[in-house]
């Protein structure tokens, strides 16, 4: 039986494949297009988390797509209402008749001589093989399959009932029941209040503060401007003024960390009023910028600790028992579901076994170049977006350079194009993410790098990147083009620093 082929291959059917797909669609509509999902519905992310509450951690005007508005009241918006847009964006630009579902991508090989990547593909158990000229990964940035669990002491101890929000059971009831939170990240702030609503208490338990900022769930310009103005006009204005807006902040913040620093921990101390051991719960030990903060829409959980129907608790996990969690300080928290909010795990490509003409590929030994390809690696385009503002900004720009580039070597006459990087490109490197995140920690070193300097160094920074993708030439040095002719790439694997080093507190 004949492999299908296909011109692009994306990977992912979550909110980043159907708006990259969208944009294939759209300016190379005489491409042949294949979308591959591991799960049997749209969604990734939107359709994996199910956890009470769980919702977007930025602005939808922002995170929604630059081609289809954003018309909820909510600006932080809760996943069903996210996945919906999904769907409904799939639907609306005739995605789904593209996606194969139940299709989880083992390994891809490039083949220099023919210009294709050949994927194995798993469906059900079943090997599949096809074809494809380019790659276009939006897998994403960690497992679906698995989420972080640290190792306690006593874990399988515990007699109650344990949760891990990446596998939320359907049938879980918490009401009346007393609840333990293990985490301080974006997931640990939404559950807390949420199933405090109905839990006889929640304990929110943490091993160290993290920033937390309230902030509107609505977004009082965007509901106003949609009374007066047509749809997509009042959209674009409000996303311009959002993006400007935290572009103005985020300056304003590195310019003076000690007194965002304050601002931040000011905020908490009003929200959760003299009630609170603010000063013990809420004053990280690290700067901001160095994680993500955490948006708690309306203050809903400054709401719960302040009515008494949550408890944070600081310290360290000492041992599990029986019936809930022993502290180093002796304090004991017994509880009878127990929810691990611990953290994701971190992979190159969605976990592809990635090879170039038979040579396997270390991702640690790749550079990134202008934050969506790889040293030596040809015809693949990743899509993730920032740690400092809506992922699906980064994704729309990187689309539709992605489609220019398409459009570009078709007029060419090329087949094939390959960011080269030299010796001197290795010189230097250093971890891609500046984030002391214990995601981020535990797998940067297995991670790709950044180089020494530009183009193998990226901004966070959504107006360099609009002047990068938007305006740069694709004849830069770095791109390498061939019209058929096989090429004979660097070395994959450069020698590179053993152990790239990550201050972290």
């Amino acid at each position: 039986m004949a492999q299908p082929h296909y011109d692009v291959l994306v990977v992912g059917a979550g909110l980043s494949g159907i708006g990259v797909s969208r944009y294939i669609r759209k300016a190379c509509p005489q491409k042949s297009l294949a979308i591959l999902e591991t799960k049997p519905r749209i969604g990734g992310t939107w359709d994996l988390f199910r956890y009470p509450g769980i919702r977007s951690d930025s602005d939808m005007h922002t995170m929604g797509y630059a081609f289809k508005p954003w018309t909820n009241a909510k600006a932080i918006a809760d996943g069903g209402s996210i996945l919906n847009y999904v769907r409904e964006t799939a639907q609306e630009n005739g995605l789904v008749e593209h996606i194969q579902f139940e299709r989880k991508v083992i390994s891809a090989d490039y083949d220099s001589r023919s210009q294709r990547w050949t994927l194995q593909v798993d469906h059900n158990g079943q090997r599949e093989v096809m074809t494809c000229g380019f790659l276009f990964s939006c897998a994403g940035y960690y497992r679906h399959d698995k989420g972080y669990l640290p190792e306690w002491d006593g874990y399988d101890d515990y007699k109650g009932t344990l949760v891990h929000p990446q596998f939320w059971p359907e049938d879980l009831d918490y009401a009346g029941k007393t609840v333990a939170i293990i985490g301080s990240g974006a997931t640990a702030v939404t559950l807390t209040p949420a199933m405090a609503e109905t839990a006889a208490h929640v304990y929110q338990v943490q091993r160290s503060p993290t920033y937390v900022m309230s902030r509107p769930a609505e977004d009082k310009f965007a509901n106003t401007a949609r009374k007066f103005l047509p749809e997509r006009v009042a959209y674009a204005a409000t996303r311009w003024r959002t993006i400007l807006g935290g572009r103005k902040r985020r300056k304003a913040m590195a310019a003076n960390l000690e007194g965002t620093r304050k601002l931040l921990i000011g905020g908490v101390a009003q929200g959760v009023g003299d009630g609170v051991d603010w000063k013990t719960h809420f004053v990280p030990r690290y700067m901001p910028g160095q994680q993500r903060i955490c948006a708690v829409p309306d203050g809903d959980l400054f709401r719960v600790l302040r009515d008494k129907r949550a408890t944070m608790v600081t310290g360290t996990i000492n041992r599990f028992t029986e019936t809930g969690i022993e502290m180093t300080d002796g304090t004991t928290i017994d509880a009878d579901i127990i929810v691990t909010a611990t953290g994701l795990v971190m992979q190159f490509l969605g976990g592809i076994s990635v090879s170039v003409d038979g040579q396997d590929v270390d991702p640690a030994k790749l550079l990134i170049y202008k934050g969506f390809m790889y040293s030596n690696l040809p015809n693949l385009v990743y899509f993730t977006g920032y740690t400092n503002a809506s992922s699906t900004l980064k994704v729309d720009l990187v689309a539709e350079f992605a489609c220019r580039l398409l459009r570009f070597m078709d007029s060419k006459g090329h087949t094939q194009v390959v960011p080269v990087a030299t010796d001197n490109d290795f010189s230097k490197i250093s971890s891609a993410l500046k984030f002391i995140s214990g995601y981020v920690v535990r797998t940067a070193h297995l991670l790709p790098k950044h180089g020494a300097s530009f183009p193998w160094v990226h901004e966070q920074d959504y107006m360099w990147d609009r002047k990068t993708l938007k305006r740069g030439r694709f004849d830069d040095g770095t791109l390498q083009f061939s019209n058929g002719q096989p090429v004979t790439f660097p070395p994959l694997q450069r020698k590179t620093s053993d152990d790239v080093e990550i201050a972290a507190e």
